[in-house]
C-alpha cells in the first residue's frame, strides 16, 4: 500500500452503520451549520475542502439510497445561513451592493477527485488535498479569481475577523494571517 501512495479511509462517526440516514436527519435540522474547522492541525488525516463540493454533488445529484436534498436548500445552507450565523452581513446572497462571492458550477459536471497528498508546507510538510472538476469560475468581491480551475492572480480577499475588514497593517493581523495560511 505504501509503495503505491495509498492510504485508509476509516469513519468514525456518522456512517459507521453504513448509512447517510443520520446525516440526512442532521442536516435537514435548522440547528445545523454547514462549515469547515480544521485550521491545518488535522492535515495528513482528513481533507475537509471538499465538503462544500461534496454537499451538492453527493446530496444534490448523486445519492442512490435514501433521498436527496434539493440543491437551493444546499447552497442557502453553505451561503446565506453559514454568513448570517457569523454576522457577515454584506455576503451570502446575490443582491445589489454585497460583495458578489460567487461560484458559477457546471453542475452536471461536478465531479471531486479522490484526495491526495502533497508536500507543500514549509519544510516540507504534507497535507492532504482534494481536486475537483466544474468550477467554470469564482470571484470574489466581483473580480475572477479562478476560469476553469486557473487562478487569474488576483487577490481581491481580506482577513475578517468579527464580521469586519481587519487591518492588515497591523503586526498581530499579520502574524495572525501567517498563521492561517501556513
Amino acid at each position: 500500500m505504501l509503495e503505491d501512495g495509498q492510504y485508509l479511509y476509516f469513519p468514525v462517526v456518522n456512517y459507521v452503520t453504513g448509512d447517510h440516514g443520520p446525516i440526512h436527519e442532521m442536516l435537514n435540522d435548522p440547528a445545523c451549520l454547514l462549515g469547515l474547522s480544521d485550521g491545518g492541525a488535522h492535515c495528513t488525516s482528513i481533507v475537509d475542502s471538499g465538503l462544500p463540493s461534496y454537499m451538492l454533488a453527493h446530496w444534490g445529484r448523486d445519492r442512490q439510497r435514501g433521498p436527496r436534498l434539493p440543491l437551493e436548500m444546499l447552497v442557502k445552507r453553505q451561503t446565506s445561513e453559514t454568513a448570517e450565523f457569523f454576522g457577515l452581513t454584506d455576503r451570502g446572497r446575490l443582491a445589489p451592493g454585497l460583495r458578489a462571492d460567487v461560484n458559477l458550477i457546471d453542475f452536471d459536471r461536478l465531479r471531486l477527485h479522490k484526495p491526495e497528498i502533497v508536500h507543500d508546507m514549509p519544510a516540507g510538510g504534507r497535507r492532504f488535498i482534494q481536486r475537483v472538476e466544474g468550477y467554470e469560475a469564482t470571484f470574489v468581491a466581483g473580480q475572477p479569481i479562478f476560469e476553469r480551475g486557473e487562478h487569474t492572480g488576483a487577490l481581491p480577499g481580506r482577513l475578517v475577523r468579527a464580521g469586519r475588514e481587519s487591518d492588515l497593517g497591523s503586526t498581530r493581523d499579520r502574524t495572525l494571517l501567517d498563521a492561517q495560511v501556513a
